[in-house]
């Protein structure tokens, strides 16, 4: 049975405008007056469309610049991977994985480094691993220099990678900045938004141990951009099977569900669980489980190439309840939306993608909703 279901309500004007770019991401729609028993007075229009497009449909509607004209170049920027690196081992790991997805998407990598003015800060965290102690007057020029050096010299090593692993070869660009890491990342990835950005990280018992000041616990909370970090002890190059799905039971759900799809293009026959959160209320509990039934209904429906099971998860102690979870039978992914916090609320009440990046030794796909 064809259902339509309305996703927006907008004027005239803004509907044709969001009609256009919807059918050309080839979603069907159908506008609708609002008013039906008085169509003369303009109280604005529907913008219907099938149930079964909705997830695509979402992720166009959250984009802030729906109704702006994108430049033709920019968009060609945005094309692109940006893997941060410290030219770490774990570094080059991440890439390889960054190689394969650009690979997958036709889109290219962009190589970023930061280094730090020893004038400006003579003992300061450059990345999760790598710290600059300067003792002496060395001149931000022959940092640069070694920088680049070193760049190089990770470039050649991923070529060589890549080409080890049968990796469709991919365009990439090397970019040097001066500044703290995790502000350099995000305020690059602001300039030039990318596709995804995928992070190497230490192994979480080294994270425990750094947890203020991680650069990519930074970059989850501070860039709005979706973020694949990859643990140093992982040896998989991108290929996941079994995922773990958090979900905040909204329809952020759904489009942070077709994100993943869309940027990860998991095989046919993956294992998702769905792990619904509990809250510490009885009534809200028993109101989540429903919901959860609901969304797991409407996630078999959707991806029927894909096994859907859920898993109810208390709030006190998620990842402890993750780590059992995965004991018993291993994950290959972590999934998880991730909302905007204040930087108190980050100290004091840190987000589930925190929790989980300092507490598991598994790629974790961030996503802003």
């Amino acid at each position: 049975m064809t259902r339509y279901i309305t996703v927006a309500i907008h004027t005239f004007d803004r509907a044709l405008a969001l009609r256009s770019l919807l059918e050309s991401e080839g979603i069907e729609v159908v506008l609708q007056n609002v008013n039906l028993t008085d169509p003369a007075v303009a109280s604005g229009v529907r913008v219907r469309i099938l149930e079964s497009d909705l997830p695509l449909a979402l992720r166009v509607i959250e984009n802030a610049d729906v109704f702006s004209t994108a430049d033709a170049a920019r968009c060609e920027e945005t094309h692109s991977i940006i893997v941060p690196t410290d030219f770490s081992e774990y570094s080059l790991r991440a890439a390889t994985v960054a190689a394969r997805l650009a690979a997958a998407h036709g889109a290219s990598l962009r190589l970023l480094h930061a280094f730090i003015d020893p004038y400006v800060a003579a003992n300061m965290q450059l990345t999760d691993r790598l710290t600059y102690e300067i003792a002496d007057t060395d001149t931000r020029e022959r940092l640069e220099a070694s920088a680049a050096t070193q760049m190089q010299q990770f470039a050649t090593s991923l070529t060589a990678a890549i080409k080890d692993e049968g990796t469709t070869p991919v365009k990439y660009y090397t970019k040097i900045v001066e500044g703290v890491p995790e502000d350099a990342i995000v305020d690059y990835g602001k300039v030039n938004p990318p596709l995804l950005v995928v992070m190497g990280t230490r192994g979480a018992e080294r994270k425990e141990r750094e947890l203020i000041g991680s650069v990519s616990a930074e970059v989850l909370d501070a860039g709005r951009f979706t973020v694949l970090t990859v643990p140093e002890p992982h040896h998989s190059a991108g290929t996941f099977r079994r995922v773990l799905f958090f979900c905040n039971l909204e329809q952020t759900d759904m489009l942070a569900l077709d994100t993943f799809a869309r940027l990860l293009r998991p095989a046919d026959g993956i294992e998702v669980c769905i792990a619904n959160v509990l809250s510490r209320k009885r009534f809200a509990r028993s109101t989540a489980r429903s919901s959860a039934d609901s969304l797991l209904a409407y996630c078999r429906g959707h991806y029927p190439a894909w096994k859907f099971d859920r898993q109810d998860i208390d709030t006190s102690d998620a990842a402890t309840a993750v780590q059992r979870m995965h004991a018993e039978r291993p994950f290959d992914l972590i999934v998880v939306p991730n909302r905007r916090k204040s930087v108190f609320s980050r100290v004091f009440n840190p987000g589930l993608a925190n929790t989980m990046l300092f507490r598991a030794d598994l790629p974790m796909l961030v996503i802003p909703v």
